[in-house]
């Protein structure tokens, strides 16, 4: 059976910081002992304003330009997107219907089974 921990360079072992140990508090403890950054933690810093500025800051303003602003970033949103051509709708259409075929057959032949079965056993 293999070690699955990674050691670096220095033999300093890294399993604790690669593979999350569920327990919030070793988590903290980890993060506050080790200052470089290698990545494995993720961290916020928050301004510290509060929060409740922060909120009716953002709402303050017309209603309908707050919309056409929404509106202007989703078209801008749609056009980043990667949009399939004929052929690959086709195809996935194609394999969604099979799929659904099948699992109507296939809950249906359990309730034929299941209706037979209860028949059988209560009479």
């Amino acid at each position: 059976m293999s070690d699955e921990r990674d050691t670096r360079e220095d033999g300093e072992d890294t399993a604790a910081a690669t593979r999350p140990s569920g327990k919030r508090s070793a988590r903290r403890v980890r993060a506050s002992d080790a200052p470089a950054d290698n990545g494995s933690v993720a961290t916020l810093d928050r301004p510290s304003s509060s929060r409740k500025a922060d909120k009716t800051a953002g709402k303050a303003g017309n209603p309908f330009k707050r919309l056409l602003k929404f509106l202007r970033e989703v078209i801008g949103e749609l056009r980043k997107v990667i949009w399939p051509n004929r052929k690959q709708m086709v195809t996935y259409t194609a394999v969604v219907l099979v799929f659904v075929v099948f699992m109507v057959a296939f809950i249906a032949g359990i309730d034929i089974a299941f209706v037979k079965g209860v028949d059988w056993l209560f009479g």
